[in-house]
C-alpha cells in the first residue's frame, strides 16, 4: 500500500512537470509563429542564424509555419498530461507516442540546422531541449508504471 501511494505521487509529479514544461514549448512556438506570420525579423542573442533557419524552406510545411505545428503538438502534450494527471490511462499511452514523434522530429530538425542550413536558431534549440525534457519525463513515467505493474503481479 505504501509503495503504491509513493508510485502514484511520483506519477502525479511527472505529469505536472510535463504539463509545465509543455507550457514553455507552447510559449516558444507561439512566439515563433507570430514572428513568422507578421514577417518580423528575429534577433538571436545567444547564437547567430535565427533568420537563416526561420526563412529556410524547412520553416514551413505546405505553407503552414512549422512553429504553428509545434505549438499544436505542445498543446496536445499539455492536454494529455493534464488528462493523465486525472487518471485517464489512455492519455499516458498517447503521451508516449506524441512525445516520441516530437523527439524524432526534433532530431531531424537539429540535423537540418547543423548539416543542411548550417545555422542554428536559439528558439529552435529551446524547443529541442523542451522536447528532450518531455522525452525523459515520458520515459520516467513508463518506467514507474512498468515497475509498479511488475510489483503488483508478484
Amino acid at each position: 500500500m505504501q509503495a503504491e501511494l509513493k508510485t502514484e505521487k511520483s506519477a502525479i509529479a511527472i505529469y505536472i512537470a510535463m504539463a509545465l514544461v509543455s507550457l514553455v514549448g507552447i510559449g516558444d512556438a507561439v512566439y515563433l509563429t507570430v514572428q513568422h506570420i507578421t514577417g518580423e525579423s528575429l534577433r538571436c542573442t545567444i547564437v547567430s542564424g535565427c533568420s537563416e533557419v526561420l526563412s529556410s524552406e524547412y520553416a514551413t510545411v505546405r505553407g503552414v509555419p512549422l512553429a504553428a505545428i509545434g505549438a499544436g503538438a505542445y498543446f496536445v502534450v499539455f492536454s494529455l498530461a493534464t488528462l493523465a494527471l486525472f487518471g485517464y490511462r489512455i492519455a499516458g499511452k498517447l503521451l508516449a507516442i506524441v512525445v516520441g514523434l516530437m523527439f524524432l522530429t526534433s532530431l531531424w530538425l537539429l540535423y537540418l540546422q547543423a548539416f543542411v542550413i548550417k545555422h542554428f536558431c536559439q528558439f529552435c534549440l529551446l524547443s529541442a531541449a523542451v522536447t528532450t525534457v518531455l522525452t525523459v519525463l515520458v520515459c520516467l513515467a513508463l518506467f514507474k508504471r512498468t515497475k509498479f505493474s511488475t510489483r503488483q503481479s508478484k
